[in-house]
């Protein structure tokens, strides 16, 4: 799915716990659970998930970091940096339609809204609203805040104008209930995005603001913002901390979704400049929680006094890497002239030595990425076979024919005879698309214009990977710089696409549907804040995308998604670096949890303290 943990398109139809009776095609079902792959396993009345211990204590204050700095409480927004605890669907302050189950690979539960429905075609869905919900000022939760959400986040938010592209409008169709229409219909995913949805006040932010002037959900903010969640903005430092307090008269606290869930009295994160500093923090018990991303500092920077006497825990955990692929790397920005021709985005790849990194710098903890679903059961092997091959052979023209009779292989180094044989292949792939050496630069033979560009970077952590490479690169000529920049920097070029190369990926659900639209659809291409990061726009892909979303069972949708899968990879569109399918995680033994659920950690979000 399309958004951090992604719920994806249905294909035995939404499914509901038990199946309806005598239901009228007119009169849809209502129902409290939507789920894609198996029935959602809790019924209409459950009292809670199971992972989760009913009797924690609400008590004590957790202390986590976050990298750079922020200036902005605006969840809607695109800009700005949004300050940590309140991106939207992980927010502590606002809150969702419909949420997930930690124990179920795509089951949603009703959050805002106590039920959900749609008719056969998937024409519209509506949703009902819980009486109960209340915004922390004891209003009432209505259709309208709905409906006021809808369209900010789609007017003022490119990554939601795409993602909700065809979710028309958003209307109330009773006291507690908004329906949001469709223009494409049989698009099983759509009623289970919008639940995704965060609800925002409408009545807040359209109010006059303590300065005395309007607010403006268009602008950054850093005003305190008003939400229906179980957690308010206590106090702040502007850029540099930010506290949440548990709110006591919580109008969730006691619904099944939430049992177990919020048991911090507080929530404080403290930002940081510099990533080592920061993990001296945590260090010196500063910092409660670590989440490390880098195989030298897990191997040998926690040899300090509390690791050793079990005052802070370390473990490596799979559970959220087993309903998701990924693909990591360097990504070449085709609006640039340069990276036009798939032979230079190809050469780029035999200049990457994953092989001599992975035992000099990562201690063989990481896999080579080899497909843009790496990881899961979508993910292409070998040459297409079956309703694969059948699907491909379909497209014609729109697919290359090598996509048919060669599999995706990265160049293999290790050593000085490889990497020397993985250049010279690099040389040879830019001869063939016009390039040559001049006095040890590599040149457009027919212009003289040097083949040079830069590596964006998002902090120093991915430095010690870029560096390598680029002075691989120089090895045949090519001057490549490797930049880095604060998060802020970064963010506003790769949404506005002022870059050469970048490094980032996609996380891919098990059920890929309209988000795939996002990453790699003609239509995001020219969209600021699309996550198609590599500009491409390729009408094979845009049918294959399609196919995806309107597939109508999971046979069909297998053979699609790896199809898809093979021809972005044959464009060569990523350089593919590397992942690790586990989370490693310290964290001061203050906390506990009951056994994790089957397919996340849960932390902090059903963690507790030990102490009050």
């Amino acid at each position: 799915m399309a958004l951090a943990r992604r719920i994806g398109a249905s294909f035995l139809g939404l499914l509901l716990c038990s199946p309806a009776l005598g239901v009228q095609a007119q009169e849809p079902e209502w129902r409290h659970a939507l789920a894609v792959i198996e029935a959602p396993k809790y019924p209409k009345d459950f009292e809670r998930f199971a992972y989760v211990n009913p009797d924690a204590p609400k008590a004590g204050n957790i202390n986590l970091s976050a990298s750079g700095t922020f200036d902005s409480f605006n969840p809607v927004l695109d800009k700005g940096e949004l300050a940590a605890g309140l991106a939207p669907r992980l927010s502590l302050v606002t809150e969702t339609l419909l949420k997930p189950s930690m124990d179920e690979v795509d089951a949603v539960y009703g959050l805002l809204a106590e039920a959900v429905s749609y008719p056969e075609d998937y024409a519209y869905a509506r949703f009902r609203l819980r009486p109960e919900a209340k915004w922390a000022d004891g209003v009432p939760v209505t259709p309208e805040d709905v409906i006021f959400s809808f369209d900010k986040f789609k007017e003022l938010n490119p990554l939601y104008s795409t993602y909700y592209n065809h979710v028309v409008k958003a209307e109330k169709t009773g006291d507690r209930e908004v329906t949001f229409t469709f223009d494409e219909k049989n698009n099983r995913e759509l009623p289970v995005i919008v639940g995704e949805l965060d609800i925002v006040p409408k009545h807040w932010w359209t109010a006059i603001g303590p300065d005395g002037k309007p607010r403006d959900i268009s602008r950054t903010t850093l005003e305190p913002i008003l939400g229906s969640g179980p957690y308010k903005i206590a106090a702040f430092t502007p850029g540099a901390k930010i506290q949440y307090e548990l709110r006591d008269d919580y109008w969730g606290k006691d619904l099944n979704v939430n049992i177990g869930y919020n048991n911090f009295k507080s929530q404080t994160y403290t930002y940081f400049a510099d990533l080592d500093v920061e993990f001296e923090a945590f260090r010196s018990g500063s910092v409660d929680f670590w989440a490390e991303n880098s195989a030298m500092r897990w191997a040998r920077s926690y040899d300090f006094p509390a690791v050793a006497d079990g005052r802070v825990k370390r473990q490596v955990l799979d559970n959220e890497y087993k309903t998701s692929g990924v693909l990591v790397g360097f990504v070449p920005n085709m609006r640039r002239e340069m990276f036009k021709d798939a032979r230079v985005r190809k050469a780029l790849n035999y200049a990457f030595d994953f092989e001599e990194l992975n035992r000099t710098i990562f201690f063989d903890q990481y896999k080579r990425i080899d497909s843009y679903f790496y990881g899961s059961e979508l993910a292409s092997k070998g040459l297409p076979e079956g309703k694969e091959l059948e699907i491909l052979k379909g497209l014609g023209s729109d697919v290359a024919p090598e996509v048919l009779t060669q599999e995706y292989k990265n160049p293999v180094g290790g050593d000085g005879a490889k990497l020397r044989d993985n250049l010279r292949q690099a040389l040879a792939l830019l001869k063939e698309a016009g390039y040559e050496l001049r006095n040890g630069k590599m040149v457009l033979a027919a212009t003289g214009a040097p083949l040079q560009f830069e590596i964006l970077l998002n902090g120093p952590t991915i430095e010690r990977v870029a560096i390598p490479f680029a002075d691989n690169l120089r090895k045949i000529g090519i001057q490549a710089n490797v930049r880095t920049v604060d998060s802020a920097q970064y963010a506003n070029r790769v949404r506005s696409f002022d870059y050469d190369v970048i490094y980032l990926g996609w996380a891919q659900s098990l059920n890929p549907g309209n988000e795939q639209r996002d990453y790699w659809g003609s239509k995001s291409v020219d969209q600021p804040g699309s996550r198609n990061y590599a500009g491409i726009s390729d009408p094979g892909i845009d049918k294959l995308i399609n196919q995806i979303i309107f597939a109508k069972d999971r046979d069909t949708l297998i053979p699609t998604v790896k199809a898809l899968d093979r021809v972005l990879l044959a464009s060569n569109y990523t350089l593919p670096t590397y992942t690790l399918r586990s989370s490693r995680i310290a964290y001061w033994d203050k906390f506990d949890h009951a056994e994790l659920p089957t397919y996340g950690i849960g932390f902090p979000s059903i963690w507790w303290s030990k102490s009050p």
